[in-house]
């Protein structure tokens, strides 16, 4: 029974509606109103009718067509999708009832009169954004109400007042029905607003709460970044002098072949010790960078000669795992206004990364000048044959101590710090980087960085 009634009144409420709990409940409560208000009035309708079978003029007919007009109000909402229009006409017809039946059937003692404050809570409940609106009309018809007073006199009494006692009642309770229902709603809502209420400081608590949590993230943040800096510079110290010493020692062992077991053992804590160097030097920049620390210097560089020392530099690292290394670039490509330190270690990191992961293959770097957008870009790429990147490999490819696979560092060493630098160098010099690759075809990377404007002059100091 309450399922079918709950569907009849959601027929009247437009779809729109329905997805908001608060408004849904707000039309509900409308419409319910409106469904059931009519039958109650009819009730008073009735005993009228009994009470005057043989006197009924055209004021009871009004009355009864104004009564039944309100089962029209949930249609209206349908219609229009909104409770301005149906609302308003609500309050006005409730009103034009109770004037018109105090006027005619008993005046201050009428059962018709206390629909007039129903009226008023009506609007009042459902319209409390256009009240204007609404006591605009009521003070109309209390306009004409009381210009048909003062014109026509005493009210006329159709029905002795005796006979309206029992449908006073009827028309009070009738009303006190209506008026628990409006308090219900009201209720409800209040509660609603409540629990809004309570879930918003909720949630604004909760929204300090991380706030602060993410300033002393951030603040956790830069100082472990200063920490780091600082830390790395004091240890390449150190390491410099072990790679000093035992580069010097093993100098003076090269021409002593009964040493040759300690020249490998000082050979291999040289390569040690650069190892070490290298990946302090990593940390030493990339914490820079995070610390805002890291500073571009720009020079004007001849990339030609910047690309044969990166070659003849990278050769030895290609040339471990038999790989033929190859320099495609044009004989006089010119000079450009960069970070020479930046621009060389991300070349030769992602030369290290080629050498790495391919063998008995080629590594192919291209170097050309391009036109874009009326700026010359300076295009670099770095090409292999080797084994490749998956599509989740490069998701992480370019995070700090992560690698492209999960297996990397176990089998080809590094600590996933290389790549990572080389992207934030390239941004540091206002240009980017990027991948593509196939798994087991190879790879290629490429460096996009703009070509600054050198002017004469400068060229003339830095010969």
């Amino acid at each position: 029974m309450l399922r079918a009634i709950s569907k009849a009144i959601d027929y009247f409420i437009p779809a729109s509606v329905l997805s908001d709990s608060a408004a849904k409940m707000k039309v509900r409560t409308f419409v319910f109103l409106h469904l059931m208000g009519p039958a109650m009035g009819q009730s008073v309708i009735l005993f009228l009718y009994r009470a005057s079978s043989h006197t009924i003029g055209w004021q009871f007919w009004l009355l009864e067509i104004a009564v039944t007009s309100f089962w029209a109000i949930p249609v209206i909402v349908r219609n229009t999708k909104s409770l301005l229009v149906p609302g308003f006409v609500s309050v006005q017809v409730l009103v034009f009832i109770s004037l018109l039946g105090s006027f005619y059937y008993g005046g201050i003692s009428s059962p018709f009169l206390p629909w007039f404050l129903i009226a008023l809570l009506l609007g009042f409940f459902f319209l409390s954004n256009d009240t204007i609106v609404v006591l605009v009309g009521v003070a109309l018809q209390l306009a004409v109400f009381i210009g048909a007073r003062i014109f026509m006199g005493n009210f006329p009494l159709l029905l002795p007042l005796d006979s309206l006692r029992y449908v006073n009642l009827i028309s009070i309770l009738a009303a006190l029905i209506y008026i628990t229902m409006l308090s219900m709603y009201y209720e409800a809502v209040m509660r609603m607003s409540a629990g809004l209420e309570e879930a918003t400081l909720r949630h604004r608590t909760q929204t300090q709460s991380l706030r602060q949590a993410m300033h002393l993230a951030e603040i956790a943040s830069k100082q472990k970044s200063v920490f780091l800096a600082k830390m790395s510079h004091e240890l390449r110290t150190p390491l410099n002098a072990v790679i000093g010493y035992s580069e010097m020692l093993s100098e003076n062992l090269e021409n002593r072949p009964s040493n040759s077991s300690r020249a490998e053992d000082l050979r291999r804590i040289n390569a040690a010790g650069r190892h070490l160097l290298a990946l302090v030097t990593n940390v030493l920049d990339l914490s820079s960078i995070e610390a805002n620390r890291q500073e571009l210097t720009e020079d004007i560089i001849d990339i030609n000669e910047l690309m044969r020392d990166v070659v003849a530099t990278a050769t030895p690292l290609v040339s471990k795992k038999e790989n033929t290394l190859t320099l495609r670039m044009p004989a006089n490509i010119g000079i450009i206004r960069t970070d020479a330190l930046k621009l060389r270690q991300s070349i030769l990191n992602l030369l290290s990364n080629a050498a790495k992961f391919t063998s008995r293959g080629r590594i192919t770097l291209t170097v050309i000048k391009r036109n874009q957008n009326n700026n010359d870009r300076l295009i670099i790429e770095v090409r292999d044959t080797g084994i490749g990147i998956t599509q989740e490999g490069l998701d992480t490819l370019f995070k700090a101590f992560s690698q492209a696979e999960g297996d990397t560092a176990k089998r080809f060493g590094g600590t996933g710090l290389g790549l990572a630098l080389t992207k934030r160098f390239c941004n540091l010099m206002g240009g980017n980087i990027s991948v593509t690759s196939q798994r087991g075809e190879g790879s290629s990377f490429i460096i996009d960085i703009p070509c600054r404007e050198v002017r004469i002059e400068d060229t003339k100091s830095a010969a």
